[in-house]
């Protein structure tokens, strides 16, 4: 026992490597402790089984009161049933080992709250360790209410990715735990306290290795997104925590973990305040492909169904885009000035013919045993002043009802022939109901005021005599020709393939043209209702709660928060689309300006202030980066320079001693490309991306085909927030013409991978004799 004691000791000085008993044996340690957890987990399930079984037999008792207390237990007992059977890859990652505090109070999870020592913790070099804590995806409590499993979100954890050597607080020791399902795989530890003698239950605190953040890093990618949740770091966990109110704005540089950090955010939030946040959070992508990278971060971390991750594209209801227009078409559609050109569209569309059917140029009608006509100026005029309101169109049709009715009823006459009011207004009444009745006022009126939609607003606009009417003084000709030709590929009715960029254009003319609500889903019947008899006394009861929290989110237009991820490639008319989503909302911002790939980032910044109005601001700045090796660090960092010179690029934490590899393609681009990619494939265990020029896109997937799924071709601007084990880069140039903000756009493609990258230089990169392009050399 004597020399396990000194070799305990020996182990806590934290050297190099430690004897393989002492790791298995703490391994083992942590595995007895994951075990007791997963046997109260199994108590739980069997709870929440029961209360699934008693809430329906309380609906059998056939009261009204009986059926909403079951709905609501039910809802309850089946959400926490759903937590507790998830499978979780390492539900327990984390311990953190902890001195006295300096107080005694507990906080709701069992855990002591004192963040600093107590006076008395450490006599001379010598402290005893007076709280251990696991730090895992939920809180678990033993029967007597102690915590087994501290919620990675609650405030007891926060030691766990805050302290340092240099401010450890109460921390000694902090343990990442490796496990897959109820397999406890092995345990890094960082020792916090180093100069201390410090014992566990009388014995010395052993350490186990080192570098659990390195040994984390180091692992291969797949195509979606991993959380974060064991390896957050202090400054992340800053973000992460931040209060809510307001607007919490986040820069950093690639491979600082803003994505990471945004998404933990969110279940952070909902576990704060889930009350507050019952609105729902709505989380904002620039890509699909982002979308599906980072749609299983949510799950993992115990939250789903209250947040809405969805790409700039989707954000409009029946919409879907994932195509791209032309650089210059994009930046004439994503400009504030649009917000002109759709105001004057959504009226002007109101005279356009839809289909074979002509808008009317006069109206006649029989009253008063006599005929009544308004010519084609008269209508001009009251068109005019209808629309001379603020109200959305759609909205201004009762207005020129009434104005039409109006006109009529002063030809007629009306307001000579009856001098008491009494007898006036009864007069005018039966007047208005005689004309509106007839069928050739309402086909008149449909036709010459109809309830437009924004899709045919839209496939309005492809008409580039018409566009350049609406579009006087706010686009030149050019621009006008540019944007009526793309949205040529609609038909009549505006269906067809819509671009990102039209689907905020869509928002626009959808809030200038307003929309009838939909018309409520009809409620299914409850097979439990049949069974009581309830039905039959109860034909008509209102939905409950959960049945309204559904289709509120269905419905859902206005977020109580909005997560904004690469926020710096909104275009103006993107902002006006998100802000509309967050009124009421308290937002957190994430982006870097160096990957911009808009054009005008004032104009942005202007839409961006007006989006989040004058909310105060709190402001966070990422600076480590975990993704890249210094070596594809450092290269990025020349085209930053370039692109935006003297802004500092994050610091990358670890190198791999791999430089870049530059390749000149030669006669078959294609053929470059694969052989690349293969030789990457048999290089890294995990994803390899291939990064082409947006058009490009097509042929590049070709390129590939027969590699299977590790490898994928992309275009630059769908690599935002993506990573791969491997990265090839192809045609540089040719990626930094694309648009005014190309060379940003290429130092997004350069800071894609963890391990390798290969760049392939084309026709148009000048290579020197090493291969190395134009723009990345020195």
């Amino acid at each position: 026992m004597a020399a396990q004691n000194a070799t305990d000791a020996q182990v806590a000085t934290g050297p190099a490597t430690e004897p393989d008993g002492v790791r298995d044996r703490e391994t083992g340690a942590e595995q007895q402790h994951l075990d007791r957890v997963y046997r109260r987990l199994e108590e739980k399930i069997h709870e929440a089984e029961f209360l699934m079984d008693d809430a329906a037999k309380r609906g059998q008792v056939g009261t009204p009161g009986a059926l909403a207390e079951r709905d609501a237990q039910v809802f309850r007992a089946g959400v926490h049933l759903n937590r507790l059977n998830s499978e979780f890859e390492d539900f327990l990652f984390g311990r953190i080992d902890l001195l006295p505090g300096k107080d005694g109070k507990k906080g709701p999870d069992g855990a002591y709250t004192s963040v600093e020592p107590a006076d008395d913790a450490v006599r001379g070099d010598r402290a005893e360790i007076a709280e251990t804590l696991h730090i895992g995806r939920i809180g678990v409590l033993d029967a007597d209410y102690s915590p087994l499993v501290i919620d990675w979100r609650a405030p007891a954890a926060a030691p766990f990715y805050r302290a340092t050597p240099v401010a450890p607080g109460r921390v000694v020791r902090r343990r990442v735990i490796r496990s897959k399902g109820r397999k406890v795989l092995g345990v890094e530890d960082d020792l916090l306290r180093p100069e201390l003698s410090t014992t566990l239950d009388g014995r010395a605190l052993p350490v186990v290795g080192d570098g659990a953040l390195m040994a984390a890093l180091g692992q291969a990618r797949s195509h979606t997104m991993r959380d974060i949740v064991s390896s957050i770091q202090a400054e992340q966990d800053l973000v992460i925590r931040a209060p809510a109110a307001s607007v919490t704005e986040v820069e950093g540089g690639p491979g600082t973990g803003k994505t990471a950090v945004a998404l933990h955010r969110a279940a952070y939030l909902l576990y704060q305040d889930r009350r507050r946040y019952a609105g729902g959070i709505l989380v904002v992508s620039p890509t699909p492909l982002l979308v599906a990278y980072t749609e299983g971060v949510l799950p993992s971390l115990g939250e789903e169904g209250q947040v809405a991750v969805r790409a700039l594209g989707s954000l409009v209801d029946g919409a879907e885009a994932d195509t791209y227009d032309e650089p210059s078409v994009a930046r004439v559609k994503g400009s504030a000035r649009m917000v002109k050109v759709a105001r004057k569209a959504v009226r002007g569309a109101l005279e356009v013919p839809a289909g074979d059917t002509p808008v009317p140029d006069r109206l006649r009608v029989v009253a008063f045993g006599g005929r009544l006509e308004l010519d084609g100026d008269e209508l001009r005029r009251i068109r005019q002043v209808a629309l001379g309101g603020t109200a959305p169109v759609n909205l201004l049709r009762p207005r020129a009802r009434r104005l039409i009715l109006d006109a009529l009823w002063a030809k007629a006459g009306g307001p000579r022939r009856y001098t008491d009011p009494e007898l006036a207004a009864e007069a005018r009444q039966a007047f208005d109901e005689d004309i509106t009745t007839e069928q050739v006022f309402t086909d008149f009126l449909d036709a010459w005021w109809p309830e437009l939609t924004p899709r045919r607003v839209l496939a309005c606009m492809a008409d580039e005599r018409r566009l350049a009417r609406w579009a006087r003084r706010v686009l030149n000709p050019r621009e006008v020709r540019q944007v009526a030709r793309s949205l040529s590929r609609l038909d009549g009715r505006g269906h067809g393939p819509l671009s990102v960029h039209d689907v905020a254009l869509l928002d626009e003319l959808e809030t200038l043209l307003g929309v009838a609500p939909r018309p409520r889903r009809p409620r299914e019947v409850d097979p439990l209702d049949q069974l009581t008899g309830l039905e039959e006394l109860m034909p008509v009861r209102s939905e409950s709660r959960r049945e309204r929290a559904e289709r509120l989110a269905e419905e859902r237009r206005d977020y109580a928060h909005v997560i904004v991820d690469e926020a710096q490639d909104l275009t103006p008319m993107q902002w006006r689309m998100v802000g509309r989503r967050g009124r009421h909302a308290t937002w957190t911002v994430v982006g870097d300006p160096a990957q911009s790939s808009w054009s005008d980032p004032d104009e942005a910044a202007e839409a961006r202030d007006e989006a989040l109005g004058t909310r105060p601001r709190r402001r966070f700045r990422l600076t480590v980066n975990y993704r890249n090796p210094a070596e594809i660090a450092e290269l990025a960092a020349k085209v930053l320079a370039l692109a935006m010179p003297g802004t500092e690029s994050p610091s990358a934490v670890r190198s791999t001693g791999v430089t870049p590899r530059f390749v000149v393609a030669g006669d078959d681009l294609g053929a470059a490309v694969r052989a690349e990619a293969a030789r990457l494939l048999a290089e890294v265990e995990g994803t390899v991306g291939v990064v082409v020029p947006m058009g490009r896109r097509a042929e590049a997937r070709g390129w590939l085909a027969g590699l299977g799924g590790r490898a994928v071709a992309l275009g630059s601007l769908e690599a935002k927030g993506l990573e791969y084990d491997a990265t090839v880069v192809v045609s540089p140039a040719e990626i930094a013409d694309e648009s005014p903000a190309g060379l940003r756009v290429l130092y997004v493609a350069l800071t894609r991978a963890t391990q390798r990258l290969t760049v392939l230089a084309g026709e148009r990169d000048d290579p020197d004799e090493r291969g190395v392009p134009d723009l990345l050399r020195d």
